[in-house]
């Protein structure tokens, strides 16, 4: 049996990097984005239902941090077609052993990797280079009253971003604290 994928957990439980077979040669690359069937043999069980997509014309573009409420939230798969991104996820499941925690990963068009956001995580991204391209898949339709946030600069979480000065939309300006936002996830649910 080929080898299709490798996926390595992130320390925050649920999460994890996913990086795809690539075939290269002279001519460039070929490789399966994503398969259903591979992604349900190694325990990746989810319908999604929605792809998104974002262009980011300058570096320094700050996208998050944001999440759905429940019953609309959102398990995401990520990926960058083109350019460069640092991504960030933020465990705010109540009773996790890791609540508050980040992680943050390079997805990139070069290392090909795709990141595995489940429900009861914050979400943001940062642009490494300009026009930089993400592509992400979701289990749950876009839900306007669900939508919530949690500020990007937020320094009880501390995230090292790749800017301090980074260009935002006015509603990530606005996000409350972690201890400010409402959630509603619990851990083991």
């Amino acid at each position: 049996m080929v080898k299709q994928l490798k996926i390595t957990p992130s320390k925050l439980t649920g999460a994890c990097l996913i990086e795809p077979l690539v075939h290269g040669d002279h001519r460039g690359f070929f490789m399966e984005s994503y398969n259903d069937h591979i992604m349900k043999q190694n325990g990746i069980h989810y319908d999604f239902v929605q792809d998104n997509q974002s262009l980011s014309a300058q570096p320094g573009v700050l996208r998050g941090l944001h999440y759905q409420l429940n019953p609309k939230a959102q398990t995401k798969l990520i990926r960058v077609i083109s350019g460069a991104i640092y991504d960030v996820i933020v465990d705010i499941r109540l009773g996790s052993p890791t609540f508050g925690q980040w992680q943050g990963f390079i997805l990139s068009e070069y290392n090909h990797c795709q990141l595995l956001v489940p429900k009861g995580f914050a979400h943001g991204f940062c642009t490494l280079v300009p026009n930089t391209q993400v592509l992400y898949k979701v289990d749950e339709y876009y839900s306007p009253e669900h939508d919530r946030g949690i500020l990007w600069s937020d320094p009880v979480l501390g995230i090292d971003w790749p800017t301090s000065k980074p260009v935002l939309s006015e509603k990530d300006e606005k996000h409350p604290l972690l201890k400010d936002a409402e959630i509603n996830f619990n851990f083991g649910l």
